[in-house]
This record gives C-alpha cells, sequence and structure tokens, in this order.
C-alpha cells in the first residue's frame, strides 16, 4: 500500500450541499477501487493562477488514501469523467516519507557518531620558556 494525496477542484458555482454530495461519492469510488481514505480536507473556494473551463475561481478538496496504483487509474478515470471537477492532480507521498527518515536516520547517527557535537577541548597551557640572557658570561 502506497501514500496518495489527491487534490481536485470543483466547479465554483456548485452548491455547497452538491459538493458535500460529490465528495462522499468520490471516497466511496476510493474505498470500493481497493484504496483506504485517511483523511478529506476541504480548503474553500480560491482563486485559480490562470482560467479553467471559463473558471477563475474553485473549490479546493484534498484526499488522502492508502492503495494500490491500480486503484489510483481508476480513481483518475472516475475524476476525469465527472463534470463538476475542472483540474486534478495525484502525488505519490511515501517516497518523499522515505527520503525524509532516511535523512534524518543519516544526521541522527552522525550526531551519535561526534559524541553529540561536543567543542574540540582548548590547547593545553604551556608555560613560557624563559629568553636566553643576551649577557655575555664571564668567565
Amino acid at each position: 500500500m502506497r501514500k496518495y494525496e489527491i487534490m481536485f477542484i470543483v466547479r465554483p458555482d456548485i452548491a455547497d450541499e452538491e459538493l458535500d454530495k460529490l465528495v462522499a461519492t468520490i471516497e466511496t469510488n476510493i474505498t470500493n477501487a481497493g484504496a483506504q481514505v485517511t483523511g478529506t480536507e476541504r480548503m474553500g473556494k480560491r482563486r485559480l493562477a490562470y482560467t479553467v473551463g471559463k473558471f477563475n475561481d474553485g473549490n479546493y478538496v484534498l484526499i488522502k488514501l492508502d492503495g494500490p496504483g491500480e486503484a489510483i487509474k481508476e480513481i483518475e478515470r472516475r475524476l476525469r469523467v465527472t463534470e463538476q471537477v475542472i483540474k486534478f492532480i495525484t502525488v505519490r507521498c511515501d517516497e518523499d516519507e522515505k527520503r525524509l527518515a532516511k535523512i534524518k536516520k543519516l544526521r541522527d547517527s552522525k550526531t551519535r557518531g561526534h559524541g553529540s557535537h561536543q567543542q574540540p577541548a582548548p590547547p593545553a597551557v604551556v608555560p613560557a620558556v624563559e629568553a636566553p640572557s643576551t649577557e655575555t658570561p664571564t668567565v
């Protein structure tokens, strides 16, 4: 099972009740495809960076899920044919988590290897040696 995030933008002219129904339908499609929804976040209406299908605004929704790649293909297919969805993107997150865990493990091993970043001891103080006298010895 891999971790994914699917963000999709819904038309701005859709009512809140219809948006709730659409999100519930998409979550049902996700579970029917063999994946498991781990979180849903409605980010609200926001301005788009550029015009998409004659729309300048859109309702953003982020769904986090765990599932196989075949389930993602089916979910993306359904998002493509859903009329209310104007844009979507799927991001695989487990690779980033693995990379960050590896970096953290490497950093932890370096700190343990150096004795938790102790400063090196200052050099020992050596007593000053007297300079030879410039007087000539008398015999």
